[in-house]
């Protein structure tokens, strides 16, 4: 079977259609429907965007018919972590309803009613959601493929790789094991930087662990690896587990980054591409058109920016 992998769409409705337009996908019987192709989608559906409701109903409507799959991303989980309460804490929720928060989340909470039965019903299909979807030839995650992180969570996932309330429970506990594997495949792989040394990002915050390209296997210092981090100076220092960076065994589509489509569209590496060109800062909303390679092919992605 073909695949088209669709990047973060952050409630950006019209983009999403203009690009399923693109892709050969036309309405039928409700649903965006493709006659010899399925889409899969790398989360993050909600946050930021206008079309919130238009962009899960469309995707919703897809998956239903049989027309697309789809992973959870961070987005997803911290709205279902918004919507639930935590058990140690009256009146507290499992993600603190702060200022913070709730600005991020809050383009999802204005559109859907906050704590209405349809924001209810949407977090609940947000645990419908897998972690990763995996074939032999390729593998989808929103954000890092990470073995370690993926066999820590797998004896308790559901069947079909999906979260349940305690897991979620679990995952929202800074300092657990699941928090860390969740925060791993959902936001990206950190390593802690060697003792004494640090970065202060654009925040001014000084930082003692830095996010890095996990694909690049070729990566050999701290700098080399680093990714996101401005323009603070990172050490030219060799990193201490070379694992931390590894190309995967197969095909690997992921989004989440908040991609620059003015410095181009392609692979992160022959193994990797990532699908999100930050469609919510007016980038373009990208797709992948996989069809059994076994290298990411430079000419198979496609963009589309706005009005169908």
């Amino acid at each position: 079977m073909n695949y088209d992998i669709i990047g973060d769409i952050h409630g950006h409705a019209d983009p999403l259609k203009a690009l399923l337009t693109k892709l050969g996908y036309r309405e039928r019987a409700g649903a965006w429907r493709h006659p010899d192709r399925t889409a899969i989608f790398v989360g993050d559906f909600v946050d930021r965007g206008p079309g919130q409701l238009d962009v899960l109903r469309t995707v919703r409507t897809m998956i239903d018919s049989g027309s697309a799959l789809a992973v959870m991303g961070n987005h997803e989980f911290n709205a279902i972590a918004w919507a639930l309460p935590d058990p140690d804490k009256d009146g507290a929720f499992l993600r603190p309803r702060n200022a913070k928060n709730r600005h991020q989340h809050r383009a999802f909470l204005e559109q859907v009613g906050e704590d209405s039965a349809e924001h209810r019903a949407w977090t609940n299909w947000f645990l419908d959601l897998p972690l990763w979807i995996e074939t032999p030839a390729f593998r989808v995650v929103h954000a890092c493929w990470h073995v370690p992180s993926a066999a820590e969570l797998l004896q308790q996932l559901k069947p079909g790789l999906k979260l349940d309330h305690d897991l979620v429970l679990l995952a929202s506990r800074r300092g657990s094991a699941e928090y860390a594997a969740i925060e791993t495949l959902l936001k990206g792989r950190e390593v802690r930087l060697p003792p004494s040394v640090s970065f202060h990002d654009k925040d001014g915050h000084e930082r003692h662990e830095v996010r890095i390209k996990w694909w690049a296997s070729e990566a050999r210092t701290y700098r080399d690896a680093a990714m996101g981090t401005g323009d603070a100076v990172i050490p030219d220092t060799p990193i201490a587990d070379l694992d931390a960076v590894k190309a995967p065994d197969r095909l690997t589509f992921i989004g989440h980054y908040w991609l620059n489509a003015d410095h181009g569209i392609g692979p992160l590496s022959p193994r990797v591409a990532c699908v999100d060109y930050s469609v919510a800062r007016g980038g373009p909303l990208v797709a992948y058109r996989f069809d059994g390679e076994t290298e990411i092919d430079p000419t198979k992605f496609v963009a589309a920016y706005g009005e169908v």
